[in-house]
């Protein structure tokens, strides 16, 4: 399966906070990606790095590839597709789904190797 992507610009950052924090007002609103989750465990954050406040705990430095959407709900092996090339080539992936579209944020350092492992692949990434 081919699958088309665009690396969109800026570089991304993963916060946790506790569980029952409420949803703070420094995460951007001005159509920045930004997903929030909340499970039992932890209130977990996906934003612009430059919005995360020191003291959070963080993972920074992320780039994102975003799949070009929308995607049918019955697309099946879209992140499998992806993954695999990622995985061989040692890049580690965080994945997040909207109704859409897939992103995938790689570490900013092997952004160069993720792209090459796409494209091998017979994906194609522009930006």
């Amino acid at each position: 399966r081919r699958v088309a992507l665009d690396l969109l610009d800026g570089v991304w950052a993963v916060a946790r906070l506790a569980p029952d924090t409420p949803i703070p007002d420094w995460l951007p609103r001005d159509g920045a990606l930004v997903s929030v989750t909340r499970t039992a465990e932890e209130l977990s954050l996906v934003c612009p790095e430059e919005a995360v406040p020191r003291g959070v705990r963080t993972e920074r430095g992320f780039r994102c590839l975003v799949v070009r959407g929308p995607l049918a709900f019955s697309e099946i092996g879209i992140l499998a597709a992806l993954a695999r090339p990622l995985a061989e080539a040692g890049v580690s992936l965080f994945a997040l789904s909207t109704f859409d579209t897939d992103f995938l944020l790689v570490p900013a350092r092997g952004l160069d190797r993720a792209v090459e492992a796409l494209r091998r692949a017979g994906h194609v990434v522009a930006g």
